[in-house]
């Protein structure tokens, strides 16, 4: 693992722990060459995913891009990290367990907003403006409208 300080290519661990959800393990790293410290995350791997865009191109799926956009839906909502950190992860091992490497970005998107409108209301709406390209007020009038019909 590279020093993020000094670049240098050679750190050591000096403490490894699992998070909460067993499904990570964080990291005490130590640079050998400038004494900087620094922690780091890994998570299970199970397929090396890919996603499908709409433009037909394909490109290496990215977590954090995942991670982002579920916290630009989740801020200053009333979950933990914790609580977000397993909800990433369970779309992820949902994705995994798919058993395709390409996933279309619009399963992707699907699942995540199913995920959310179990998860927390507020957030579903804000990830649905920007997944389903709402351009006016009407579009979240009609788009509620739904979800109260549905149960």
């Amino acid at each position: 693992m590279k020093c993020p300080f000094c670049a240098n290519p050679t750190t050591s661990v000096k403490d490894s722990r699992a998070a909460d959800d067993n499904a990570t393990i964080r990291r005490r790293r130590v640079c050998t060459e400038c004494q900087g410290r620094f922690s780091t995350v890994e998570h299970v791997q199970l397929l090396t995913l890919k996603v499908q865009k709409k433009s037909g191109t394909v490109e290496p799926f990215k977590r954090e891009k995942l991670e982002e956009s579920l916290r630009t839906a989740l801020h200053k909502r009333p979950l933990d990290q914790e609580r977000i950190e397993k909800v990433i992860n369970g779309i992820i091992r949902r994705l995994e367990v798919m058993g395709d490497v390409e996933i279309p970005s619009t399963t992707i998107g699907e699942i995540v907003m199913e995920t959310l409108h179990d998860l927390d209301s507020v957030a579903y709406v804000r990830f649905a403006s920007v997944y389903r390209d709402f351009h006016e007020a009407s579009d979240f009038k009609h788009f509620v409208k739904e979800i109260k019909k549905t149960p």
